[in-house]
């Protein structure tokens, strides 16, 4: 397992993060999955036994029972192996106006009782889980500044932001000497490299670390999901959870063809699942991904694409068959100011290049 020093900060992020998403299975959460307190605690040791050192949830899975489960099975010495995050932003429970937001009556408040559900004094990295648009940004600044200066947060992180969102909130952070957001979490895969256009490339010039949610696209990538094959049963989008949404099947179906082809011919133990996980780690700006699973069998196989290393040309057909096309202006920069590219330009523009 590789550490990634996340964005502008010393926090060192293994490359895979466990995501408990699955954990509690209420409500309509119970379409990505169920896992009971004795599945998280083996998921947990499996993660721990691997060189995991991070965990992500959020407050509004199950209703908070996800963090109640992780509360519960980090007991016994688990807590102090693992970066803990979790976030804020949509309601948990309480259905009055101010229960939902990044006002800082709500981040204190949601604060608080996600400490009391995961059984900690604090929380390393916590995420402002979605945009707010009502709230002013140094509002927000100031309530993660108040928690971190208590000891309550360590560190901020935003995510499903736009990129003028993140640079709205990097720019107020600077002005009012507050808090600064260090990472992001962003969805990112090969069906789906929208983030290349701006949020990568901000991560990469603002020193904003990519994590990254659902890296498999909700299992489309796993070699599950085959031209012309049925669909499996039991898997998220069997139960309707159409989250990310899929606007080119064909397109989607070209790529896993190369995802089977690229682990067939690795043999016996890579997936398709590890290679389009791999592919994701070479990525720039990309510091860890989030894997969470069904099954254990599932989180086994996932945990092994830390250690697979993608050859030049396989990771090349990769990006040939998933290529984003290039929007304006990034085609005119392409085309009049390649001479004076940044790292961070070359995110997007840089295969385009070749």
């Amino acid at each position: 397992m590789d550490y990634r020093i996340l964005g502008r900060s010393g926090l060192k992020l293994s490359t895979l993060t466990l995501g408990t998403m699955t954990f509690g299975g209420a409500g309509a959460f119970a379409k990505t999955g169920n896992t009971d307190m004795s599945g998280a605690q083996r998921q947990i040791d499996l993660c721990i036994d691997a060189g995991v050192n991070s965990i992500d949830t959020a407050d509004i899975y199950s209703a908070g029972l996800s963090e109640e489960i992780i509360g519960e099975a980090l007991a016994g010495g688990r807590r102090e192996k693992l970066i803990v995050g979790t976030k804020v932003r949509f309601p948990t429970g309480a259905k009055g106006p101010n229960e939902r937001g990044l006002s800082r009556h709500h981040i204190v408040r949601a604060c608080e009782a996600s400490l009391k559900r995961l059984r900690t004094d604090h929380i390393d990295l916590y995420w402002c889980h979605e945009w707010d648009g009502l709230t002013p940004v140094e509002e927000i600044l100031a309530a993660f500044d108040m928690l971190t200066r208590s000891g309550k947060i360590g560190y901020v992180g935003v995510s499903n932001f736009s990129g003028w969102h993140i640079m709205k909130m990097i720019a107020a952070a600077e002005r009012e000497g507050t808090i600064r957001p260090i990472a992001q979490q962003i969805h990112y895969t090969l069906q789906a490299r929208e983030a290349e256009y701006e949020l990568l490339p901000i991560g990469v010039d603002q020193g904003v670390g990519g994590v990254i949610w659902s890296p498999l696209a909700g299992g489309l990538l796993s070699g599950k999901y085959r031209r012309g094959k049925p669909e499996p049963e039991g898997t998220r989008k069997a139960a309707n959870w159409n989250e990310p949404p899929v606007r080119d099947i064909e397109a989607l179906y070209d790529i896993v063809e190369i995802l089977v082809e690229i682990a067939a011919t690795r043999g016996e133990g890579v997936s398709p699942a590890q290679v389009a996980l791999a592919w994701l780690l070479g990525r720039p700006g990309v510091t860890s991904l989030v894997i969470g699973a069904r099954t254990d069998a599932q989180l086994t196989d996932n945990l092994r694409a830390a250690e697979l290393q993608l050859t030049a040309e396989e990771a090349a057909r990769l990006e040939q068959v998933s290529r984003l096309p290039l929007l304006y202006p990034y085609w005119h920069q392409r085309d009049t100011a390649a001479d004076r590219l940044s790292p961070a330009d070359m995110v997007l523009i840089g295969p385009h290049l070749a």
